[in-house]
């Protein structure tokens, strides 16, 4: 039986920080990173890198982890299989196995972040947990959130584009929101991002336009946790030019395209990507003779072996930059070289200074813009769309001119003028030198940062889930089904009294069950049905649990379970809606409020939710059976009350088998633990089919559950078919 007691506190944070950013898509290694290879390896990758070798050197840091996903893919590096990799002394990555093996595109992981969450727990069990948690874009940011909830530890999250901003700005024109959803997940992405900021004790934001015309779209929207904290560049690998400076190896590589190589050149470097604008400046040099008299055009679009083979979106860019250099005839004036290391970066910003040229970024869009501050940094002055992070960039270091990126005579205007006018070149090259080294060195940035998690610390509860499993009794049962009642455990009593001998006649299972019902309502229902005692009892839709015979409270879980929980507040903005009809007080509980609704009259679910954010409360709305809509507290959920007893108890979710028949049960079916969704279940979990590890029984209630069972072999050495994943 499992039984509960009392821990002692854990002790307050004392010493040098454990901090785990975690940046899941994307290919990323400490050495060489693969940048501009996909949409997915730009900026973010270099930014965590660069951030987490920089907090590791402080001392009041004891170690940085950089979780990412671990890929084994004969397509990609085996870098990227790698378990682990150092990064600096006290800073490595960590590489967690979840989803496919192969390499995916960051749209194809959100079917798999449970996976990252089960993974990453065990990981934390073995290497200490962190003390804080820094979640990287959206799909960590979620995954992030829901690590930091459960485990109780500060969260801080980096959005670093944003999926409201992009929707909005790729559906104007003529682009089909249908097909942009299909391809981009924004639902999915969009209410990631209302999670995570939600969860987060800070927002890092690059610029001041981020948080005011971004971050203020959404419902979660909080001023007070936004902290504008710009990132920084590598100094020691961006500087000027210095007198012994050599001729670098890639000039070589641009020189062949080049009729004249000793012009000036006009750099731009970027992925191939619709956002980045290339076109555009390919049609303006084109169109300019004066341009070309002055300048060589050189485009850096990231690394490619076989056009071909690049996905179809960098094909597109790709090839239209071709056929504009073909259309305008600029032969021997573009250079555009299919691949280059990482090393050849900093280089090629020297290079284009010691010609006295120019770097442009014209993009049409541009959170931040790393590769300005690396431009800056080497003496290269600046042309930069006027959006976002190079308005801050230009105002601090004024070294360059910001654009209108649709205004095809203002980008030629201002690299003219970079490009002809001498005295000005040279100020914007000091300033760029030194307005880099005063407002972006990440010796700064991590000085800021760390100011920022201690006043966290300072004004934070302490951590409530110890680390240390010692004192409590471990089970006497190696595996444990928990299944639902209503409608999976009862419908076919013939079933019900198989299934109830099978749990008597295998003492090495445990029993549990999970149920929307309140504790009461659930054991009364059990003593009806003739089940066995359960040694777990998950009430409230995933807000109480009890162990054993006494039905001991989880003292730990009640005590958390309550966070930013308003229940008042939350039944007078809902009473009042259309179609809600408030269920009798047998089902409602003191985490859980309960309704009927009608949903002809009824907002939608994603309505009833802004509804609840705007009014400024922190809810869950977990809707079953099409009718039934439960509201409770932001760390409930049986997904939240199934990680909350795997951590505590050290179960594999590999030993835990799960059934259920409505949306009530999504959460705790999702992950590792072995689903089984029964005949009978109910529409909303028809989205949870061909993910892996879960089964969808062909039988109906009990006869479902007994069908699970035998497919997993759960009784015996337990087999998982449905892990296999392409």
């Amino acid at each position: 039986m499992l039984s509960d007691c009392e821990t002692e506190p854990p002790p307050q944070k004392a010493g040098k920080l454990k901090i785990s950013l975690i940046s899941l898509h994307g290919l990323i290694r400490a050495h060489d990173p693969e940048l501009g290879r996909d949409a997915d390896t730009g900026g973010q990758i270099k930014y965590v890198l660069e951030l987490a070798r920089e907090l590791a050197a402080r001392s009041e840091v004891r170690e940085v982890e950089l979780l990412t996903r671990q890929i084994v893919d004969p397509k990609v590096s085996d870098d990227y299989a790698k378990v682990e990799e150092s990064i600096a002394e006290n800073a490595k990555i960590v590489r967690i196995p979840f989803g496919p093996k192969r390499y995916l595109r960051k749209e194809a992981l959100w079917p798999y972040l449970e996976f990252f969450i089960d993974q990453t727990l065990p990981h934390f069990r073995r290497t200490g947990l962190p003390d804080i948690i820094h979640a990287h874009y959206a799909d960590a940011g979620y995954a992030g959130s829901q690590l930091a909830r459960l485990l109780h530890i500060p969260f801080v999250f980096t959005g670093h584009s944003l999926g409201r901003v992009k929707r909005q700005r790729m559906t104007v024109g003529k682009a089909n929101p249908q097909t942009l959803e299909r391809k981009y997940k924004f639902t999915q992405r969009i209410e990631a991002e209302e999670i995570a900021l939600e969860t987060a004790s800070m927002v890092v934001t690059s610029t001041n336009q981020e948080v005011e015309q971004q971050y203020e779209l959404y419902d979660h929207y909080v001023p007070s946790r936004m902290e504008v904290i710009p990132p920084g560049v590598d100094l020691s690998s961006f500087s000027p030019v210095v007198e012994g400076w050599q001729r670098p190896r890639i000039a070589d590589d641009l020189d062949r395209f080049l009729r004249d190589p000793s012009k000036p050149m006009i750099l731009a470097m970027a992925r191939p990507d619709e956002r980045k604008n290339l076109a555009t400046l390919v049609r303006v040099f084109g169109e300019s003779e004066e341009l070309q008299e002055q300048a060589n055009l050189v485009l850096v679009m990231g690394t490619r072996d076989d056009l071909n083979q690049l996905p179809r979106e960098q094909h597109s860019v790709i090839n239209g930059v071709l056929h504009l250099i073909d259309r305008y005839d600029l032969y021997g004036r573009v250079a555009y070289p299919k691949s280059h290391s990482p090393d050849d970066v900093p280089e090629l910003y020297r290079l284009v200074a010691s010609r006295r040229g120019v770097f442009i970024n014209p993009a049409l869009t541009e959170p931040f813009g790393l590769t300005l501050l690396e431009a800056g940094a080497s003496g290269l002055p600046i042309v930069a769309t006027n959006d976002g992070g190079p308005r801050d960039i230009i105002a601090n270091c004024r070294n360059g001119i910001l654009v209108d990126p649709m205004d095809d005579e203002a980008i030629k205007r201002a690299l003219l003028r970079a490009l002809t006018e001498p005295e000005q070149w040279d100020e914007w090259s000091a300033n760029g030198i030194s307005g880099t080294r005063e407002h972006y060195s990440w010796t700064k940035h991590a000085k800021r940062y760390l100011r920022d998690i201690n006043d966290i610390f300072e004004h934070a509860p302490a951590p409530t889930l110890s680390q240390k499993q010692s004192s409590r009794r471990l089970p006497e049962f190696d595996r444990l089904i928990i299944t639902d009642l209503d409608n999976t455990l009862t419908g076919d009593d013939a079933s019900l009294a198989e299934f109830n001998e099978l749990i008597r006649d295998n003492e090495h299972v445990g029993f549990g069950v999970s149920t929307g019902r309140t504790l009461q309502s659930a054991m009364g229902l059990i003593e009806e049905l003739g089940l066995p005692q359960p040694d777990l009892v998950d009430t409230g839709a995933g807000t109480e649990l009890h162990y054993g015979e006494r039905l001991t409270p989880d003292l730990s879980w009640r005590k958390d379970i309550g966070y930013a929980w308003k229940r008042s507040e939350i039944e007078r903005v809902l009473d009042e809606l259309p179609g809600f009809y408030r269920q009798p007080d047998e089902h409602q509980s003191e985490f859980k409020v309960s309704y009927e609704i009608d949903v002809k009259k009824s907002p939608k679910t994603t309505a009833i939710k802004k509804i609840l954010r705007e009014a400024g409360l922190r809810a869950k709305v977990v809707l079953s059976l099409g009718m039934y809509l439960d509201v409770i507290p932001v760390r409930g959920g049986s997904d939240m009350s199934m990680r909350h007893v795997l951590w505590k108890w050290g179960f594999a979710p590999e030993h835990v088998l799960v059934a259920g028949d409505s949306g009530n049960d999504a959460g705790m079916l999702l992950g590792r633990t072995l689903g089984v969704v029964v005949g009978n279940h109910s529409a909303e979990l028809n989205r949870l089919r061909n993910l892996p590890r879960i089964y969808f029984a062909h039988k109906a209630h009990a006869a479902g559950i007994l069908e699970g069972i035998e497919y997993y072999n759960f009784l015996g050495k337990i087999v998982i078919p449905n892990d296999r994943i392409e």
